[in-house]
């Protein structure tokens, strides 16, 4: 029954990489299926997600956050509010080349972010057990993602000091957040494009930002 659910989850992450127009690698595609299983692990004890259902984990976080890759410059990423890594460590494991840090004020799922990275080996990513707000850095991230983190003003106010010189926000949201948009202050939105994820039958879209 295991195997039949790899075979399951396998097929499903294929189908929805190809729909999402990238070419993993197959290191790649076993990463994210580890992930999964580990996610569904530790969800057990810690109640990290309140999706149950691999096929579900698959698609409602995994796919929903490879949606963003291609929007993804290079340089430096900073994920607020990970949760149980997502976006940040599915981008991880398919943009190598970009370094991320993971930050959420919980410690448990700090504490399951780390196992992921160790056993994943995944050596471009740092987990921060972190308010965003309260997080200093010497250098400073080209780029800042939330998912459904919180408001996009509230986003923007928390982690402003956190975003080099020319650096862009990006904000994962569900129904297009035109009321938020409109209380925006010294920040302008660059792109604002829906994300269509496989299997997911629900709005998606992602907010790009700069300062004014």
């Amino acid at each position: 029954m295991v195997e039949d659910k790899h075979m399951i989850n396998s097929d499903s992450l294929e189908a929805g990489s190809l729909a999402l127009k990238l070419n993993l690698s197959e290191l790649q595609k076993s990463a994210l299926l580890t992930y999964l299983d580990l996610l569904g692990k530790w969800n057990k004890t810690y109640n990290l997600t309140a999706i149950l259902e691999p096929e579900r984990m698959l698609t409602h976080h995994i796919l929903d956050s490879l949606a963003v890759s291609p929007y993804l410059l290079d340089g430096s990423l900073l994920d607020v509010g990970s949760g149980a890594g997502f976006p940040g460590l599915p981008l991880a494991i398919v943009r190598p080349d970009i370094k991320v840090t993971v930050m959420d004020a919980s410690q448990k799922k700090c504490g399951f972010m780390q196992q992921v990275v160790i056993e994943l080996g995944l050596a471009n990513v740092s987990v921060q057990h972190a308010r965003v707000e309260n997080f200093q850095v010497k250098k400073k991230y080209e780029q800042i993602v939330s998912r459904a983190f919180s408001d996009l003003s509230e986003f923007v106010r928390l982690s402003s000091h956190l975003l080099a010189p020319g650096g862009h926000w990006l904000a994962m949201k569900g129904v297009h957040p035109e009321e938020e948009i409109t209380r925006l202050k010294e920040v302008r939105v660059i792109n604002s494009t829906p994300l269509h994820v496989p299997g997911l039958n629900a709005e998606r879209c992602l907010i790009v930002m700069e300062p004014i």
